[in-house]
């Protein structure tokens, strides 16, 4: 009996593409959600978008017809760019399907090939998200690069970018330089860095403190072998810190090497993407006998809203910045 084969037009890959255009733009961006879900996604941003953050301070004194304040206050403008990026992927139908639905398209009746080709497209978009996410962190923008790691600056190059320029310091009241952590300490040195950070921060009603995972269980043993049965300690996994009831811990596997932990508040975490304008794109074409190609432009790029004291906190694990 002779094997049934799959014969997918290239006219139908493009109408497919075309229909669900929107939806698999969105797919990169579905993609990261693990790390979204704590974040604010900045949708409409071509290349930048600036903001400026008020500073300064004025108080009220003892009635006085001749004291006057000349001080003066600060815009400090923070700029979110996103760049754009764009893949062309090569790709033969028949060896694609085979590995991913190889008894599907062997077998029974001839398939509808919009169906095929749509999770083809939905899988090679939810890709380029996994690996957007992955270098969330350490991402690092270099012009003629070719990975997601060279697309756009993550937050801890962005980091250590300020760092640099002397904008986060103990002085300033947004930096702090922290021991080791491992899983005798974890529990008190977490305990610092919320007892260290301003006010304002730790009275939001959410906290977020983004560690790696290596941290978080540490935190775990620490706590499990500290506080023992006694009755509040209900289960293994304490995601919130102690005495913090609103400071939740954020174990990111995208963090994994972050010499750094940040606490701030989901607001301040920006994620930008465009998704509403025509420079951004899915389509699949067909140049050569028997390839497709995979083509998709995007706008990415992150940073913090703020990084007043009020709003974030950086912890250096053991005085390291290398990235």
């Amino acid at each position: 009996m002779a094997q049934v084969g799959v014969n997918i037009a290239s006219e139908d890959l493009q109408k497919t593409a075309r229909k669900y255009r929107k939806e698999l733009l969105q797919m990169p961006v579905i993609a990261l959600s693990r790390s979204l879900q704590h974040m604010s996604l900045r949708p409409g941003i071509r290349y930048s978008e600036t903001v400026g953050e008020l500073s300064g301070d004025m108080q009220f004194g003892p009635y006085s017809e001749t004291r006057e304040d000349n001080s003066e206050v600060v815009i400090n403008p923070r700029t979110l760019y996103t760049f754009f990026g764009s893949v062309v992927r090569n790709f033969s139908p028949n060896k694609i399907y085979q590995s991913m639905w190889g008894s599907d398209i062997t077998k029974g009746e001839a398939l509808k090939s919009t169906e095929i080709t749509r999770k083809v497209l939905a899988f090679l978009s939810a890709q380029l998200g996994k690996n957007l996410n992955n270098v969330l962190w350490s991402a690092v923008r270099k012009d003629d690069g070719e990975l997601s790691k060279d697309l756009f600056n993550g937050f801890d190059t962005i980091t250590k970018k300020e760092l640099d320029s002397a904008k986060l310091s103990a002085a300033l009241g947004n930096y702090l330089v922290i021991e080791a952590i491992d899983k005798n300490n974890a529990v008190d040195v977490l305990k610092t860095i919320c007892q260290t950070a301003d006010d304002m921060l730790t009275e939001e009603e959410s906290v977020k403190l983004f560690v790696p995972k290596h941290v978080f269980f540490d935190y775990c043993e620490d706590y499990k072998s500290s506080t023992g049965s006694i009755p509040y300690n209900k289960e293994y996994n304490q995601y919130f810190v102690e005495g913090f009831d609103n400071v939740s811990i954020v174990p990111l596997a995208n963090k994994k090497k972050s010499p750094f932990i940040h606490m701030t508040v989901k607001k301040n975490m920006l994620v930008g993407v465009n998704q509403t304008g025509e420079e951004e794109n899915i389509e699949v074409a067909r140049f050569k006998a028997f390839v497709l190609q995979f083509i998709a432009t995007m706008f990415f790029g992150v940073e913090f809203e703020s990084i007043s004291k009020e709003r974030l906190l950086v912890a250096s694990i053991d005085g390291v910045t290398a990235i």
